[in-house]
């Protein structure tokens, strides 16, 4: 009997779609299974911000999959979740470099300007501390495969903030945070995403 429940359960768990009655915890079903894997959509597509408290170099920039959207990680160097790093997300028509006002064609359907109030140098020694360069892929970035990335180019570091572009397919949903030292910066896969 033992073997058998183990088996069922296993099948459930490979998705199997049958239902299985655990106790009083009740049944497990292909429905509920799905309902459980629906992905957040309620993020919205318009201008995300935070304050800065502070300038503290960008020490590196890096990216994952999730099951839900794709992930860009603006690494702090130094950075705790004490210090607020600021930020400014929003879709534009057209990604025109801080400084130069030049623009910077970016892939896509659509194009996220990020902006981070990170500089790829020490403000205190002015010495490189990201080496992005004006209108070029991110370096170490790799974005092949992704579902939602589809280019990266550095705009900026000018006056205390790194400029961003994102392509992505599409307009989507997208959700900034700061987590710890890290701004993070997730696009979701679809408007209507279920894994």
């Amino acid at each position: 009997m033992r073997r058998w429940g183990t088996g069922l359960a296993a099948m459930v768990l490979a998705g199997g779609g049958l239902a299985v009655t655990a106790g009083t915890a009740g049944a497990v079903t292909a429905s509920s299974a799905k309902a459980a894997a629906a992905c957040e959509t309620g993020w919205g597509s318009g201008e995300k911000t935070a304050q800065a408290a502070g300038h503290k170099p960008l020490e590196n920039i890096r990216t994952g999959q999730h099951a839900c959207y794709d992930r860009m990680v603006f690494d702090v160097k130094g950075g705790t979740a004490a210090d607020r790093v600021g930020y400014r997300v929003n879709y534009v028509d057209t990604l025109y470099q801080d400084g130069s006002g030049e623009a910077i064609p970016v892939g896509g359907g659509a194009v996220l300007e990020i902006r981070v109030a990170a500089p790829s140098y020490d403000p205190e020694t002015g010495g490189e501390s990201y080496p992005g360069r004006a209108r070029k892929p991110l370096p170490g970035v790799d974005i092949t495969g992704y579902k939602t990335f589809k280019d990266t180019r550095f705009g900026a570091s000018f006056e205390g903030d790194t400029q961003i572009g994102l392509g992505v397919r599409a307009r989507l949903p997208f959700r900034v945070f700061q987590s710890g030292g890290n701004v993070v910066v997730d696009v979701a896969h679809s408007w209507n995403a279920v894994r």
